[in-house]
């Protein structure tokens, strides 16, 4: 790291370097190959012993991240390189996170605000489970917000190679219920299930979701710890009373992400066709989403610019409601 200028912190074990261009230092060209500059985000990982080895949380972000192709809704792993008694991860630089959004926002996100973060989020899970990768970790603060309102799921240290043919009971649909809680989360401005500890969330899940029984859910009675703790039986809170304010659309979403039985819940490929994102509002644009702030930095302001075009109105000429009219003028016929 000697020849990496330093530029600040950016959380527990991530230090922000400039990688300054040379053609002289291969070191440099190794995890900088465009040798332009940039700014990347380090994790260093400290081996304790090292006869211990590469502990097993390191060597599974390390895997997944080297597994999935280029996607723009994964963060990237730019290099991997040793560093004293242990070794640098370098990732491409992200600003914040959607924590950090939700939490230092002006208002609540709108709609279209919403519907954007959750796409995003879903074309990222999709393409994680067309490589048979689940992160078994998603959570609004390991989703990345870059400068330019992109929103990448990072910190795969939990994720795992699942079984494509649904053979084992845990599979994708693990991390579409996780969906489900982020996007009841941006709808509700904090958490659905707000537990401190697992029995104190499960409480909070039984609450709203109702008591899970056989009837319902056949396979609950495979679950290793099934019987080892009882709760009483609670019948399930509407979701309209829960979130007054969603929309139709909105919560039959949810209703899907949320079901007990994994092999109903509705996969990301699906949701991302899930009549939601195609009604009024439809999704905002990247750069019309809040603009994401370091932790200690000024409050997030909206992007400035044009008001949300993309909606379809009655009272509005058709091509008005086109995201470019120029896209589609060569396939309308003459005349």
């Amino acid at each position: 790291l000697s020849c990496l200028r330093g530029a600040g912190t950016a959380g527990p074990g991530l230090y922000l370097i400039s990688l300054p261009s040379h053609p002289m230092r291969p070191l440099v060209s190794a995890f900088c190959p465009a040798q332009t500059g940039e700014i990347v985000a380090l994790k260093k990982v400290a081996l304790r012993r090292l006869e211990d080895g590469i502990p097993n949380q390191a060597l599974r972000e390390i895997k997944a991240l080297q597994e999935i192709e280029d996607n723009q809704h994964v963060v990237q792993l730019k290099a991997v390189f040793p560093h004293g008694a242990g070794f640098v991860l370098a990732f491409e630089f992200m600003l914040s996170d959607l924590a950090e959004v939700v939490r230092h926002a002006q208002r609540p996100l709108g709609q279209a605000q919403v519907k954007s973060y959750l796409q995003m989020l879903l074309k990222g899970v999709a393409f994680c489970h067309a490589n048979n990768i689940v992160h078994r970790d998603l959570k609004p603060a390991n989703l990345l917000i870059s400068a330019s309102g992109q929103l990448k799921i990072a910190d795969f240290g939990l994720a795992r190679v699942f079984s494509p043919d649904g053979s084992r009971l845990y599979t994708h649909q693990v991390a579409t219920r996780a969906v489900g809680c982020i996007l009841g989360e941006l709808l509700n401005g904090s958490p659905l299930f707000p537990g401190e500890n697992d029995i104190e969330q499960l409480c909070c899940v039984l609450r709203i979701l109702g008591t899970p029984s056989p009837q319902v859910w056949p396979e609950i009675t495979e679950l290793p710890d099934y019987n080892k703790i009882s709760f009483k039986e609670q019948a399930p809170v509407p979701l309209e009373e829960v979130l007054p304010d969603a929309s139709p659309q909105a919560l039959d979403l949810l209703g899907l992400f949320l079901l007990y039985p994994p092999r109903q819940r509705i996969s990301a490929s699906q949701a991302l066709l899930h009549q939601y994102f195609f009604t009024a509002p439809l999704p905002a644009h990247p750069s019309e989403l809040p603009i994401p702030q370091r932790p200690g930095g000024p409050t997030p302001k909206a992007h400035p610019g044009p008001p949300h075009v993309h909606d379809f109105h009655v009272d509005r000429p058709l091509e008005e409601s086109l995201l470019n009219p120029e896209l589609i003028r060569p396939f309308i016929p003459e005349g």
